[in-house]
């Protein structure tokens, strides 16, 4: 009997079970083998600046992509540069916590087999490596147990290979891009999303089996740290909208402590987490978030807030917290579950396109 296999067959292993395998399930399957016919390298070349390029790992299999979509298929998912959606505005900007850029579903007759493991090797490329078994976890959990693909879908701005383009891949808590640095002012090619309600919709203190709890358990132990002081003046009794991530620039007022005023040791720790936010990601949207924020001062520009209300439990472990510069916004609102909305640019007169 013929074996059937899957567009993502590591969707039910174990962890363990696709650790041992990582080498051989990296980012080839279609992808390789359209590429081949067409003289496009697969993998980027080693670079000396922090960002992607057109022709990273994600950007090239964008480009394959779009090659094999057919006018019926790009008339649907693809678009102009500045296309504006009459309700979401200019669409390649926009961010939410729940949406469908555009209806077909990745694993549905709209696409081809072929073009269902090319667009699952763009996912794999835009995140890291160590964190494509978690991923696949949340997306499981947060869209009742369905395999990756049936509950997402995908568009493409401009036109890959030119000047400017974009992809754009959405789903529940998930908003993720790759452009190859066709916007040059921001990270990860724009506002981004992740989430994951692990435990259902309202989620336990402490959060057991959410993938991106321990960023807050780094969190709060950099408010342990604070001393009495500190911690009054980092705690902010009211946490604002989950989507109010808009950059406030030089003089925003940001809320809870100036990270400028923590102690060596503090400000050290506080360096872990944001290591531990850019982490999930691509080590070029990794490097170009943290150049982003350098341009504008770096965490010493920032502020660090906790919010009182939401706490899961009453037990004064935040379950939302935020830090907060010119033109850095990463809002962990962690209640009733995970919502982490991140805007990370190195100019502050980009303007939002979010809808909570």
């Amino acid at each position: 009997m013929e074996k059937k296999t899957r567009v993502c067959p590591d969707c039910e292993v174990t962890q363990e079970h696709e650790l041992g395998r990582r080498e051989f399930l990296k980012t080839v399957g279609a992808t390789a083998a359209v590429a081949a016919t067409t003289s496009l390298p697969l993998f980027a070349t080693a670079r000396a600046h922090a960002a992607a390029t057109p022709q990273s790992a994600a950007e090239t299999a964008v480009k394959v992509l779009f090659d094999s979509l057919n006018d019926a298929q790009k008339k649907q998912i693809c678009f102009d540069w500045n296309y504006k959606d009459p309700k979401r505005g200019l669409l390649r900007t926009h961010v939410s916590n729940n949406w469908q850029i555009t209806k077909p579903q990745i694993l549905s007759d709209f696409y081809t087999r072929e073009q269902q493991t090319i667009i699952h090797d763009i996912f794999r490329a835009i995140i890291n490596p160590e964190w494509y078994v978690r991923f696949l976890k949340q997306l499981r959990d947060d869209t009742g147990g369905k395999q990756w693909g049936v509950s997402q879908s995908i568009a493409i701005f401009g036109a890959p290979g030119g000047e400017k383009f974009e992809f754009v891949l959405t789903g529940r808590h998930m908003t993720i891009r790759a452009d190859g640095h066709s916007e040059n002012h921001v990270a990860f090619g724009g506002p981004i999303f992740y989430g994951h309600a692990a435990s259902g919709f309202n989620e336990k203190p402490g959060h057991p089996g959410n993938v991106f709890w321990e960023q807050g358990r780094k969190a709060n132990f950099v408010y342990q740290l604070l001393d009495g002081k500190q911690q009054q003046q980092a705690l902010v009794a009211t946490r604002p909208d989950e989507a109010a991530v808009a950059f406030r620039g030089d003089k925003g007022g940001f809320p809870g402590i100036p990270v400028a005023e923590l102690t060596h040791d503090q400000k050290a720790e506080l360096q872990r987490v944001l290591l531990a936010l850019v982490e999930p990601y691509r080590k070029e949207d990794q490097e170009e978030a943290l150049a982003c924020l350098k341009r504008r001062g770096g965490l010493d520009h920032c502020s660090l807030a906790f919010y009182k209300d939401g706490d899961i439990g009453n037990d004064k472990e935040w379950d939302n917290w935020r830090i907060e510069g010119p033109a850095f916004v990463w809002y962990f609102r962690g209640e009733p579950h995970v919502h982490v909305w991140v805007n990370v640019a190195d100019d502050p007169n980009i303007a939002l396109n979010a809808q909570g």
